[in-house]
């Protein structure tokens, strides 16, 4: 398996469960740590409470208590609480940083998982039997399945399935965020700012001494690398200028974070996440973008109907993979029909632009319900299930 953020160390959990031998390859030389705050609602609640690791994510979350949307002067426009629609509302009552995430999920899974950090898979070849894989440090490895869960970019994606271009879907919007000092007097209260397309948010974390601060923006055209980060940092200061409320204060910490990302937000639409005996799974095979809230839930529940349909079909690649892809489907699509409407609800308006989407209609609180518990979990009683690890 290819990944080993959030995607990938959940599957190898139901794997390793499901009576399956493991291998996780990941090119970063160690967990990263950090990263955007993610969520988890409906159902992907229900798939941490059965990895039985539901104690561990809430210890790890950011603990807040909910959000204030501000004025320049900072004054509160409207609120929303933690709490709110039993805890699956814009904020979510599990929030937490990925890298905090990533750390559970791998701490539950590196005694019964072989982990290869700093490496990554340079070429495969299948056939009927298996899966050839070279990897970029010289191992020449042999595997029944190979899975990508590599995220948006996923390199895995493109040697298999073909070049990026075919499946990202740019949103029109760019994301950036990192770790600020918190001087800025934030405690356990969100506060987010928008001004002409553009927003920023300070969030707190668990290090009361530090803030995660966000940006999006409006960029109908992205053309810098992902991966070069000066150049995304004049962008950044670039398409921030102006801006009012605390920004000067936060773009101030640009240049000595620790955690800078920045790119597009964008999500990847692919007629089929399987080829053989290699699949996908999380952003690799369908990134709904930041913009729906639901990237870490897709991940899990995916994780878990993944596992789990393999194990029924008894590791039958093309029937597993089948299942699992009709049991996600229309999951995925009501998850990206939201990361779409609320892109469009941050568009700057012009005269020809349609109007803006209805957060409040009985249509979208049907979407909602279904981006949220809209697929069914098998208990999967047929297969093998070793139970969730005993470390807590």
């Amino acid at each position: 398996m290819a990944g080993a953020s959030i995607a990938g160390p959940a599957l190898a959990h139901w794997l390793r469960r499901r009576g399956a031998e493991v291998t996780v390859v990941e090119r970063a030389p160690e967990l990263r740590p950090g990263g955007q705050a993610v969520d988890a609602r409906g159902v992907a609640k229900d798939v941490i409470a059965r990895m039985g690791l539901d104690a561990a994510v809430r210890a790890a979350c950011t603990d807040t208590a909910g959000a204030h949307t501000v004025d320049a002067d900072g004054q509160v426009l409207e609120t929303f609480r933690a709490d709110d629609d039993g805890g699956d509302g814009f904020i979510a009552d599990i929030e937490i940083l990925r890298g905090d995430l990533s750390r559970v999920l791998y701490e539950d899974t590196r005694d019964g998982v072989e982990y290869l950090f700093g490496d990554r898979i340079a070429e495969l070849a299948q056939d009927t039997g298996g899966v050839d894989v070279v990897f970029a440090g010289g191992d020449r490895r042999r595997f029944d399945l190979v899975v990508g869960a590599d995220g948006l970019h996923s390199s895995l994606r493109s040697m298999v399935f073909g070049p990026h271009e075919q499946f990202l879907r740019h949103l029109g919007h760019v994301l950036a965020f990192y770790s600020v000092p918190n001087e800025f007097g934030l405690d356990r209260w969100l506060l987010e700012y928008q001004e002409s397309g553009r927003t920023a948010l300070l969030r707190p974390i668990q290090d009361a001494t530090r803030a995660m601060a966000m940006f999006y923006f409006a960029a109908p055209d992205f053309d810098v690398d992902y991966r070069d980060v000066a150049a995304q940092k004049v962008l950044l200061r670039e398409r921030m200028a102006g801006l009012g409320w605390r920004t000067p204060e936060i773009l101030a910490h640009l240049d000595d974070t620790p955690d800078f990302y920045l790119d597009q937000v964008a999500q990847v639409v692919m007629d089929r996440w399987s080829n053989g005996r290699v699949g996908l799974l999380g952003d690799a095979a369908f990134s709904s973008s930041p913009m729906s809230g639901q990237g870490t839930g897709l991940a899990l529940v995916g994780a878990y109907l993944l596992a789990g349909d393999l194990a029924e079909a008894g590791w039958d690649a093309d029937a597993g993979f089948a299942r699992y892809e009709a049991r996600m489907r229309s999951f995925v699509e009501a998850n990206q029909e939201i990361g779409r409407l609320n892109a469009r609800s941050r568009d700057v308006p012009g005269p020809d632009a349609e109007p803006g989407p209805d957060f409040a209609s009985e249509e979208f609180m049907e979407l909602v319900g279904r981006a949220i518990n809209g697929v069914e979990l098998p208990d999967y009683a047929e297969v093998e299930d070793s139970g969730p690890s005993a470390k807590p």
